[in-house]
């Protein structure tokens, strides 16, 4: 599975509840551009409508050889793939407990675009505050751990 772009934010800003992995609508266009590393995702967001999923906010910028005769859009909306059951179920908690629909990354798998998207729920301010210090005692305690263990007199 080889990662093409990440949503850092969606980690930082939600508590991250399940993930499921959904295809892509993309025009060939596109996938040239993705190919090509030109995609940025992290003000997108996953919207349902009329139960099915759409990727907002996920801008893939067009190569400058794209083709004359076609137009790219960047910011386009992309359809996203999943089946019918588990579409229904995502729907479902959304609309009653409260979740939403971030995608965290966009990868490849068997040679096709797939969006990881997670139901997620929203942090409160304190919560990011303390998800901070946590990663920041982890750097701390990884560098002290490092130095313990090269300042160890040799015998």
């Amino acid at each position: 599975m080889a990662n093409i772009a990440e949503n850092r934010r969606a980690r930082h800003e939600y508590h991250i509840e399940e993930q499921f992995e959904a295809g892509m609508v993309l025009e060939g266009w596109e996938v040239k551009a993705v190919r090509a590393g030109q995609v940025q995702l992290t003000d997108g967001y996953v919207h349902i409508r009329d139960g099915e999923l759409y990727l907002i906010g996920c801008r893939i910028n067009a190569l400058r050889t794209a083709s004359t005769h076609v137009h790219p859009e960047a910011d386009r909306t992309k359809k996203l793939l999943m089946h019918k059951e588990e579409i229904r179920r995502l729907v479902g908690k959304v609309e009653q407990k409260g979740f939403t629909l971030v995608p965290l990354n966009l990868h490849y798998r068997d040679g096709r675009v797939k969006a990881e998207i997670a139901l997620a729920k929203g942090k409160a301010q304190h919560d990011k505050r303390d998800s901070e210090k946590k990663r920041d005692w982890e750097r701390e305690r990884g560098r002290l751990m490092r130095h313990k263990v090269s300042s160890k007199p040799r015998s």
